[in-house]
């Protein structure tokens, strides 16, 4: 059932850190739409536990954080990149404090500071162990009362409008067809500029740390629109989450390991410094593959956690979330080791952006995790995905505050035509092609891959994309569909990227290529869709 046309000068897709920073930091002269999916809270930045990371103390350096970063990320950081997003941080901070989020402080003044894995000095600032729920509530409150942002939750993009698709011979983002869940409704939405800061695309495996909607659709629908798309096969698999029936991979935070938590075997034993000099304080990728590598070796279906060495009050004053949560699941932090499995946790490619947020299509931004800016390179170092959030969230708006005014607002855009599609009586292929590729990612496509893996999870992909691309075109279109379309999009973009890097670099580790090349430089690898050509009609250069 179409609805009218709305139009816009900003239209953005997401209501995360990046998609409210953004609305918030443009001219309160333009006329904005924010769209969520879920609730307006309902975002991965709510889920953050951690905190954002900045130089803040005089004991740390710009330097530093940069160093750090770059050594994380596997040799395929983009230096300028990460020196930019680094000196962006401490005036980020700033920001979220004038919004009214209140971060914890010692002695009721400074602001305090943790510490992370890859970290080498303590420059993780934190809402207790909630900062994601802090920035998120502040920020949808703040968006509520701002007289110039329509806010538009439960509702889902199904596609971009591109100028090639009304007979335009230059190709432009226009605006997108957005439907409501609530009521089947589908609106279609002009804009000058539209941006996308929907997420990642976590939810491809059986188990993650993520919402449910981090579903990959900003990823899916800029590729189908013409943008290249880079470093898919880095995908983060935090090391920690509670494993329990119905906790639903719940994150325990690595601030744990910051303030001394300690990895065990079923029998007690720690391991970590058989892996990494670093032990528990190592990056992410090498963490989650230790644990996952000691859970084959002796067959266990999970590892422990442990902290119970700190005070109780210590725990419940640092970490009151964890600690309550882990309770209500019957488990004691102060008194026990809690039992852990890693997770996919963090998509660190996705769309070639420049600094400004820019894709290849032009008035088309993308900005947070959706992205690929060249922060993470192969591997994204704790606590920088909020931090690059809100720096490329800043930059972003500021290039559309200074260039929107003279873009030309199209309004004739055709409507959502439903004519020649039913209402599907067989909802259960969409479930089961659901189950079937998140469980085929996870084998083939996890912590550790083959070549063999490799193949067999490609051609269950194409088989999956033909069956789901014969059924969108048929049926009428739901929010589950229009999700499992965009994950298996994004799942195909992940195995093609992992089969083309021979090596093992970052978050891709290959057991055939088990070394990373030494004898050349590091490259991305940079997927390009076939109607790239005419999108990329008049660019200036985008760069991931």
């Amino acid at each position: 059932m179409p609805r009218k046309q709305e139009q816009f000068d900003v239209l953005i897709l997401g209501s995360g850190a990046a998609g409210l920073g953004l609305a918030l930091q443009l001219d309160s002269s333009l006329r904005v739409c924010v769209i969520s999916k879920n609730s307006l809270e309902e975002s991965s930045t709510y889920y953050a536990q951690g905190g954002i990371s900045a130089v803040l103390n005089q004991e740390d350096s710009a330097e530093s954080h940069a160093q750090d970063t770059i050594q994380t990320g596997g040799g395929l950081c983009h230096e300028d990149t990460v020196r930019y997003a680094v000196s962006e941080g401490p005036t980020a901070i700033e920001w979220l404090i004038e919004q009214g989020v209140e971060f914890t402080r010692e002695n009721g003044y400074e602001l305090h500071l943790t510490r992370e894995g890859g970290h080498s000095h303590r420059r993780v600032v934190h809402s207790a162990d909630t900062t994601g729920k802090a920035v998120a509530d502040t920020l949808v409150n703040a968006a509520r009362q701002a007289f110039n942002i329509t806010l538009m939750p439960h509702n889902i993009a199904i596609d971009l409008i591109t100028a090639s698709k009304i007979g335009r011979k230059y190709h432009r983002c226009l605006g997108a067809y957005v439907l409501d869940i609530r009521n089947h409704s589908i609106s279609t939405l002009a804009a000058k500029a539209v941006v996308l800061a929907t997420g990642g695309a976590n939810k491809v495996y059986a188990y993650t740390s993520n919402p449910d909607g981090s579903t990959g659709d900003g990823i899916a629908m800029a590729w189908r629109a013409g943008c290249r798309i880079a470093n898919m096969e880095f995908i983060q698999f935090h090391p920690t989450c509670l494993y329990h029936p119905e906790a639903k991979s719940f994150l325990i935070t690595e601030a744990l390991r910051g303030e001394g938590a300690l990895l065990r075997l079923p029998d007690g034993k720690r391991f970590m410094s058989k892996f990494d000099e670093r032990a528990e304080l190592a990056p992410r990728d090498v963490v989650a593959r230790a644990i996952d590598h000691e859970m084959k070796r002796i067959g266990a279906e999970c590892l422990y956690l442990d902290i119970s060495h700190k005070s109780a009050g210590f725990i419940e004053t640092c970490f009151p979330n964890v600690y309550a949560r882990c309770k209500h699941f019957g488990f004691d932090l102060a008194r026990e080791p809690i039992p852990i499995v890693p997770a996919a946790h963090y998509t660190c490619g996705g769309i070639m952006t420049d600094r400004h947020g820019e894709t290849d299509l032009r008035s088309l931004y993308a900005i947070g995790e959706v992205a690929c800016t060249g922060l993470h390179g192969a591997n994204r170092m704790a606590s920088n995905s909020l931090l690059e959030c809100l720096v490329f969230a800043r930059a972003a708006s500021r290039h559309i505050n200074e260039n929107i005014h003279g873009v030309e607002l199209v309004t004739e855009l055709s409507a959502w035509d439903e004519s020649r599609v039913t209402d599907s009586d067989e909802e259960v292929v969409v479930s089961h092609n659901w189950s079937e590729l998140r469980h085929f990612m996870w084998d083939y496509v996890g912590i550790v891959r083959t070549d063999k893996r490799l193949e067999r999870a490609h051609r269950r992909a194409e088989l999956l994309l033909l069956e789901i691309d014969e059924y969108y075109s048929n049926f009428r279109i739901t929010s589950d569909l229009l999700e499992l379309r965009n994950l298996s999009t994004c799942a195909s973009l992940i195995i093609r990227c992992a089969q083309q890097r021979k090596e093992s670099r970052g978050l891709h580790y290959t057991l055939d290529y088990p070394e990373p090349h030494e004898d050349k430089e590091p490259v991305d690898t940079v997927l390009v869709p076939s109607n790239f050509a005419l999108a990329s009609m008049g660019l200036s250069g985008s760069g991931c």
